[in-house]
């Protein structure tokens, strides 16, 4: 079976350990919360690795900028909902520290790949 380069990246390794944990701490949020908060937070985790993928498949570094730029975006709208869902009393003080610990590194190695990829322009 083929290994796509987007495959090989820390950084796409980090968001999709991110992205299934996010699903593993919403799981005990409110019912309430299930089409709101819960699915807002999974879409935007999901889609940090989504666009590195993407952006991985483009042929122009200009591009892949792009998608790891929105990719960032991502990051930081999960790192709002985890703000809000510890403020709610939704995610504990250790599980909040730990996501916001892992949302970090990954949004420091989106700005790695992104400032190499924008010097290569």
């Amino acid at each position: 079976m083929r290994v796509f380069y987007f495959e090989k990246l820390d950084v796409w390794k980090h968001s999709k350990s991110f992205a299934i944990e996010r699903y593993t701490a919403t799981a005990d949020f409110p019912n309430e919360e299930k089409f709101g908060l819960v699915s807002q937070i999974r879409r935007a985790a999901v889609g940090i690795g989504v666009n590195i993928a993407e952006g991985m498949s483009r042929n122009t570094n200009k591009d892949k900028s792009r998608f790891i730029n929105i990719g960032f975006s991502s990051a930081i709208e999960v790192l709002n909902y985890l703000i809000l869902a510890r403020e709610l009393d939704f995610l504990e003080e250790d599980q909040y520290t730990k996501l916001r610990e892992m949302l970090e590194k990954i949004t420091n190695q989106l700005n790695s790949l992104k400032n190499k990829l924008d010097e290569a322009i």
